[in-house]
């Protein structure tokens, strides 16, 4: 099918919390698509090249998540934002046990529904950031350059953070950085990137998570009932693959897939391979 355009398929739903963003291209069962974090993100970036792939045989649902200048802004933090989004924008299209498809923090956001909601999807694939770091350092490289940015923000360092999602970085160009700092420099969604990643609110995180008697959401993973495809880039720098091996032992029906020459966005940088292993995967008979 031909390349769906941004504005062909963007759409609005109006919820009692503001107004949810999404792209939809296709027909079929409903497949939703929840995008990463970092300066400059959303759903469309993340995925428009892989719609027409996926648009074949499924209803594409990309959903534009508060906090990132798309969707109506949210006073929540993008966390606490993004599984109520989802539950708002599933309800208010009237669907569920829908296949989804989460690229690192929407990976995180499925999960954690998951976990609370056996029901809300049939299948799950999530693309990096699943888990926690087992024999690398915490916070990764990436994630460090991404606080750098994120206290400061200048285009060198977008540029330094950008290169770090990548294995070959002639994915980064131009047009893709100019596009990045314009989205990512705008107050309200530069204020997101602060809220997730300066320095003080990780701190912040880190000493909150330290205090609390809840467990962290990684170590509930093996409520999850869905099957699961875990898809990771091999060097990926923001969210190293060992992280990987914690959903692979603890979530009941998971299988894992490692793409070769692959940094943190393996929708991008695997693509054919990657479209490939999750087509195969969503429709395999139950």
């Amino acid at each position: 099918m031909a390349e769906p355009t941004h504005q062909d398929t963007l759409r609005e739903l109006r919820t009692d919390s503001g107004v949810l963003r999404y792209h939809e291209a296709g027909d079929g069962p409903p497949l939703l698509l929840l995008h990463g974090s970092g300066p400059g993100v959303t759903g469309w970036r993340n995925y428009h090249g892989n719609l027409a792939a996926f648009a074949r045989r499924f209803r594409c649902l990309v959903l534009e998540l508060p906090g990132f200048g798309v969707s109506d802004p949210t006073d929540d933090h993008p966390l606490v934002a993004a599984p109520k989004a989802v539950r708002r924008f599933l309800d208010g299209l009237g669907l569920d046990g829908v296949d989804v498809i989460g690229n690192s923090m929407g990976g995180i956001v499925a999960a954690n529904l998951a976990i609370r909601d056996s029901g809300m999807f049939r299948r799950i694939v999530t693309i990096g950031g699943l888990g926690t770091n087992i024999v690398s350092p915490a916070p990764g490289e990436g994630v460090n350059l991404l606080a750098e940015f994120a206290d400061e923000p200048t285009r060198e360092r977008l540029v330094r953070w950008l290169h770090s999602m990548v294995y070959d970085r002639a994915l980064v160009t131009e047009e893709m950085i100019e596009e990045r700092w314009s989205h990512a420099t705008e107050p309200r969604t530069l204020e997101t990137t602060r809220r997730m990643y300066g320095r003080a609110a990780m701190t912040a995180a880190t000493a909150a998570a330290a205090a609390s008697d809840r467990p962290p959401y990684w170590a509930l993973l093996h409520k999850i009932t869905a099957p699961t495809l875990v898809t990771w880039g091999r060097d990926d720098r923001v969210s190293p693959v060992d992280m990987a091996l914690l959903p692979m032992r603890t979530i009941p029906n998971a299988e894992v897939h490692i793409f070769p020459k692959c940094g943190h966005w393996v929708m991008v940088e695997q693509k054919a391979a990657w479209e490939s292993a999750v087509l195969t995967f969503l429709t395999r008979p139950d």
